[in-house]
């Protein structure tokens, strides 16, 4: 008999499913990207702005894990969707509290949010079950994006590049490299809601991987890619989603990964590029995507108004 997937409380309100306050942890202090600390890193954000290292956005993508699996069951490791705006950044020892909106009428999608005890919400968004599921909350989001321009972090980008496919795979005991300085079993250590089914005893017959952990898995070789991003600049996610086509992924399995860029936005403290990365099987077949806004923040690139200027726009 299979064992259920998890023990975590969940209230009913009437009109959602709220999990419980939760504090996750920061696992990404000595990441290190093109050679220099990240947002992660409290010198490196305090210098940008923020109160410390933030916690990473897909962290939180597990507290909503078994509110959709109460929603759904186990339609939701197979082909479930997490799509996800960032609105404010969490900090390691802050309560956040994951909350879905119910489904009207049996409908397979559901608005989300994540909120601070003082009401500041740390995302927004949507998750849905199966292939015929309305617009995600980022599909709609791509629409409205105000574009780049003037790009100098991002100058040499352009829509439609594709990466060289990698093979990447993550067993319980391997360490993510310097991106992500942990392991699986590091991270199960600490998950927020944990379950039997990222051990061993899931209906599958064997570990499947948190969502949290398929954008480790996908970004995992990411430094590889060679996209001609300028830097360094210190960057951050700003929009995520995850997509399972024909899920779970499992743990110590083999999967071909390719990224594409398909857009590029602005804001005024950021540049923005939006990649859609495909997992495939050994068989060929997509199994997950992934659309991730890693958004450049512009004051962290240290040539940045020198090269601004030298568009004769400066």
């Amino acid at each position: 008999m299979t064992r259920a997937a998890f023990e975590t409380p969940i209230e009913d309100t009437g009109d959602a499913l709220a999990g419980p306050w939760r504090q996750p942890r920061q696992m990404l202090h000595a990441q290190v990207y093109d050679s220099h600390a990240s947002i992660h890193d409290d010198a490196t954000a305090q210098k940008l702005g923020f109160k410390g290292g933030t916690i990473e956005g897909p962290t939180h993508f597990s507290q909503f894990v078994p509110l959709c699996e109460r929603l759904w069951g186990r339609d939701w490791f197979e082909s479930g969707c997490i799509s996800a705006h960032y609105r404010n950044a969490a900090f390691e020892g802050e309560d956040v509290q994951a909350i879905v909106d119910k489904p009207a009428n049996g409908a397979r999608h559901a608005a989300i949010r994540m909120v601070k005890r003082d009401g500041t919400e740390v995302l927004r968004g949507s998750v849905s079950v199966g292939a015929d599921a309305p617009p995600s909350a980022l599909d709609l989001r791509l629409t409205e994006l105000k574009p780049l321009t003037d790009a100098v972090i991002l100058r040499d980008i352009s829509v439609g590049m594709t990466t060289a496919p990698q093979t990447v795979k993550m067993d319980f005991e391997q360490n993510m490299g310097e991106l992500y300085p942990f392991s699986l079993a590091d991270k199960l250590k600490v998950i927020t809601e944990p379950s039997p089914y990222y051990q061993d005893a899931s209906p599958w017959g064997r570990p499947i991987i948190p969502v949290e952990m398929l954008s480790v898995l996908f970004q995992y070789l990411s430094k590889k890619d060679g996209l001609p991003v300028r830097g360094p600049a210190v960057g951050l996610f700003a929009d995520q989603e995850i997509r399972l086509v024909a899920g779970p992924l499992f743990v110590g399995e083999s999967y071909r990964v390719q990224r594409k860029v398909v857009a590029l936005s602005g804001s005024k403290r950021t540049e923005s590029l939006w990649a859609r990365t495909e997992a495939f099987d050994s068989e060929g077949r997509l199994v997950a995507t992934m659309l991730l806004n890693s958004a450049s923040l512009k004051e962290s690139y240290a040539p940045y108004q020198q090269e601004y200027a030298a568009l004769g726009r400066g």
